[in-house]
């Protein structure tokens, strides 16, 4: 299973400075599933149920990879 690092909740001061709060690029389903290994039908499944934070966009989800990386770190505390 891949690591993650814990969330980071510290935001550097000028973090707003140019009006865009916490702008990532999105990651489609392809690439988000091989990041974490697993099939892209299974991701958007748990997106549905909630148990990893995605966005739908149109008929097409997308993920952040910090929202990735985050749900890693927490199954990591659970086992």
């Amino acid at each position: 299973m891949a690591r993650g690092f814990p969330p980071s909740s510290v935001r550097p001061e000028n973090a707003r400075s140019f009006g865009v709060i916490d702008f990532e690029p999105l990651l489609d389903s392809e690439h988000a599933a091989r990041l974490l290994g697993i099939h892209p039908k299974t991701l958007q499944k748990m997106a549905r149920r909630g148990e990893i934070r995605g966005k739908h966009v149109g008929k097409l989800w997308r993920f952040r990879a910090s929202d990735l990386n985050e749900w890693l770190y927490r199954q990591e505390l659970a086992s």
